[in-house]
């Protein structure tokens, strides 16, 4: 299936490719999407192991998770009359940050925010027409994929250290280097470095997606490496560039 959202960096052109990289299925017990933004590889399958986990840093993200996970029906009672409005963007982008709302309120709000908003950036208005109806009517579907999932609100470090074993495998899609700043969240340059670390003393098995540039290159030397290609989405052309990036894996 596919996501109910976008969000930026989303892998919706890449991910068959991301899971043909994968372990054989059955070798693993456990899969942790440590950077989950729109959960687009864990959507793809039905289950990837008997547990799994998504992670994002971005507390409205995982809010909004959450509440369709547990509470589908609320979620869409409250976008009861959503449209495709400059002024309901606007007002849900100031109301999310108002003290007081619950977290039903607020993860739709934040539903509009990246449903109504340019490249999912959750600040300028996306000027595109949208099935809000039928975006809305998939969340029932979305909360039953969600049903067993673990979702968590914790920096990559952290997610690692309490999720790794044996029998662990770890998707990890972070912002890409050099692009830290289109992100919502505080993602510095030295955090590569930092990820890096972190994952040259997991135990159990890593895929990494990355831009394609020396430094990610020269970063992790001796990992096996994989070159691919997507469509650049994000420019406005009828022939869209092509954008290279990279598979990272430890096994």
């Amino acid at each position: 299936m596919d996501s109910f959202m976008t969000w930026i960096g989303g892998k919706k052109a890449l991910r068959s490719k991301i899971v043909e990289q994968f372990p054989e299925p059955g070798t693993y017990g456990r899969y942790i999407e440590v950077f989950g933004g729109a959960g687009w590889v864990l959507f793809s399958s039905d289950s990837h192991a008997k547990m799994e986990v998504y992670n994002d840093v971005n507390g409205n993200l995982v809010n909004l998770f959450r509440c369709i996970k547990y509470h589908p029906d609320a979620v869409q009672n409250e976008l009861q009359y959503i449209l495709i409005s400059r002024e309901q963007f606007y007002d849900a982008r100031e109301q999310i940050e108002t003290r007081g709302m619950t977290d039903i309120q607020r993860a739709a709000r934040f539903f509009i925010l990246i449903k109504e908003s340019f490249g999912a950036d959750v600040r300028s208005f996306g000027l595109r027409p949208r099935d809000m109806e039928k975006a809305k009517e998939y969340l029932i579907q979305v909360s039953k994929r969600l049903n067993k999932v673990v979702i968590e609100n914790l920096d990559f470090q952290k997610i690692l250290k309490n999720y790794d074993k044996n029998d662990a495998l770890f998707y990890l899609d972070p912002p890409y280097y050099e692009t830290e700043k289109y992100y919502p969240d505080r993602f510095m340059p030295e955090d590569h470095v930092r990820l890096k670390e972190a994952l040259d003393v997991i135990k159990g098995k890593f895929v990494l997606s990355y831009n394609d540039c020396e430094y990610i290159r020269e970063l992790y030397r001796g990992y096996h490496i994989i070159e691919v290609e997507r469509l650049h989405n994000l420019v406005m052309k009828e022939r869209k560039p092509k954008y290279k990036e990279l598979i990272i894996k430890n096994y």
